[in-house]
């Protein structure tokens, strides 16, 4: 169970670290399982809720997302359609109906509000009605951008229980948005602000990115400063990568430790200015103001419950099993993939077709690294009631490796947690706990 420690990379920013593993290290089953013996033995009570919508207005520079720029003549309807027949689908999968119960609910994508007001209506019907969602009485995320949050859509959402939006600004600074192949000019973002506010959403997000080429100390307080006018309960502050496939990937080529370093340079300002305004780090990115109104559910867990995706995009999460379809960056290949989901018939719903299987070990990792990527870090005692040892008994090596750089603390042995210079460095803290076989299959994909 233990892990052979790796050399330091030589940047602190390889990719965004969020689930475990990613979708790169999924491959088609062969033996395709039935939902319905996927989660038979699963615990139901306490499910988190996905939909994506796949499409965009356009196609940021830096977005390696599973999302296509714009939707010809009614392939939005044949996609809800075909999001209808596969919750239908995964709802008889589930069971009885008072096993199940959804603690949290989200539309990603994509951008879910590329859908008109109609759409967004039928959206939440079918999370309603279909799979049996509350959606007044969960925490209800949606992301939007400032060009599609209009005041119908807004509307839409607010009557119908969101109690957050999240809006991609970027940056206010025109300048930025336009070298971040973001075509958008600041006096339509803060009108977009404005209808936000307006709509009454309890908790307003707002995303900004720091390493744009042109961008300094001066404009990124500018940009925060700007976000901050608007008192958002929350704000996410993103690292710029460039990606393969991706329209930067296209221009920028090899590492650049310069680059690295402002990167660094601008997080480390973006975190202690909003320390000094009010807010409260709960991780590399994520800031909440101090009177934010909750999000979380008080009997859900990422770490360990189960996760039902709806749509292409989307993940599942079952103890034994991760699941979803077909997974790309290509323009080309993303638009074969939604074209193949739109058609497919309600029985296909009805199995899981690509994947990655979850042993014992899988889980300790997925457990050890979302826990330590938040600011609250691990309690050593909930490690050891699900697992049954600790992990420096599973990880050790691994978590000296990060100690012996200064990216753990010895302060409270109950918790294990990162240092701050440790969560400023988180996406190279969770490659250095991924297993072999999945950093071979990641590999392996980027490699096609």
């Amino acid at each position: 169970m233990t892990t052979t420690p790796r050399p330091a990379r030589t940047s602190p920013y390889q990719s965004y670290v969020y689930a475990y593993p990613h979708k790169t290290a999924y491959r088609r089953l062969p033996d395709r399982p039935a939902l319905r013996d996927l989660w038979s033995a699963e615990p139901k009570d306490a499910l988190s809720l996905y939909l994506h919508i796949p499409f965009c207005e356009v196609r940021c520079g830096f977005c390696n997302l599973f999302t296509r720029i714009g939707a010809p003549d009614g392939l939005t309807g044949a996609y809800l359609d075909a999001l209808e027949r596969q919750a239908t689908a995964v709802r008889d999968a589930l069971g009885e109906s008072d096993e199940v119960r959804f603690a949290t609910a989200a539309f990603g994508g994509g951008t879910p509000t590329f859908l008109t007001a109609t759409e967004l209506e039928r959206l939440c019907d079918i999370a309603e009605h279909r799979m049996g969602a509350d959606l007044r009485a969960v925490p209800l995320s949606v992301e939007a951008s400032p060009a599609t949050a209009t005041a119908d859509r807004l509307t839409v959402l607010a009557q119908r229980g969101t109690t957050r939006l999240s809006l991609g600004v970027q940056s206010f600074v025109d300048s930025e948005a336009r070298a971040a192949v973001r075509p958008q000019r600041r006096a339509d973002v803060e009108a977009a602000l404005a209808r936000v506010r307006e709509a009454g959403v309890p908790v307003l997000n707002i995303d900004l990115i720091y390493g744009i080429d042109g961008q300094t100390e001066a404009t990124w307080r500018h940009s925060l400063d700007a976000a901050l006018a608007w008192q958002p309960e929350e704000l996410y502050l993103y690292p710029l990568y460039v990606r393969p496939l991706t329209g930067l990937g296209r221009r920028r080529t090899g590492p650049d430790p310069a680059w690295d370093e402002q990167r660094l340079r601008l997080y480390r300002a973006g975190r202690d200015h909003l320390l000094a305004h009010g807010y409260t780090q709960q991780s590399m990115r994520m800031f909440r103001r101090a009177d934010a109104p909750p999000q979380g559910a008080d009997d859900h867990a990422c770490q360990t419950d189960g996760m039902i995706g709806l749509g292409c995009g989307a993940r599942s999460y079952t103890a034994g099993l991760h699941y979803s379809f077909d997974y790309a960056v290509d323009m080309h290949e993303i638009r074969a993939i939604v074209d193949d989901y739109v058609s497919r018939p309600s029985a296909d719903f009805a199995r899981a077709e690509y994947g990655r299987r979850m042993d014992g070990d899988e889980a300790r990792r997925r457990h050890l690294l979302q826990s330590l990527l938040q600011a609250e870090g691990l309690r050593v005692d909930d490690y050891r009631a699900r697992f049954g040892g600790t992990p420096a008994d599973d990880f050790g090596p691994a978590l000296e490796g990060l100690a012996d750089r200064g990216w753990l603390t010895d302060t409270d042995p109950a918790t294990l947690m990162l240092t701050d210079e440790g969560l400023a460095h988180s996406d190279a803290v969770g490659p250095e706990l991924f297993s072999p076989a999945v950093r071979a299959a990641m590999a392996a994909y980027e490699r096609k």
